[in-house]
């Protein structure tokens, strides 16, 4: 039989995603201001490089089109680190802005009550 586990948070947690006060960086943000400038490529070259096109860059670049799977797999070959890696960074991101978009009805839910709790 599987046991249910639920997690308690306080209506201050809630608030927070990660305890974060701020929204996490954008992947392409990291690209644009830290990885490019470090590697000396440009958008063009970066596109080229990946096999996408240069529209597809610049989107992420300035933030206006997330970081899938296939790109972290791309990214990741290009740059020597992990699909997990940028994954991991849109992901925080995609909690943070759907948790804010959605506040009201997520602080309205509430959990469980079970034999254990009561």
């Amino acid at each position: 039989m599987r046991s249910m586990f639920i997690l308690r948070t306080t209506t201050k947690e809630s608030r927070t995603v990660n305890h974060r006060k701020r929204r996490p960086t954008h992947p392409g943000a990291i690209l644009r201001e830290d990885v490019l400038p470090e590697t000396g490529i440009t958008q063009a070259q970066l596109a080229e490089i990946l096999g996408v096109s240069r529209r597809t860059v610049s989107e992420i670049l300035h933030e206006h089109r997330p970081v899938t799977t296939d790109m972290a797999h791309r990214l990741a070959r290009v740059f020597n680190t992990t699909p997990a890696f940028w994954l991991r960074l849109q992901e925080a991101l995609d909690i943070w802005d759907t948790f804010e978009a959605r506040r009201g009805e997520y602080i309205r839910i509430r959990p469980l009550e079970t034999a254990d709790s009561r």
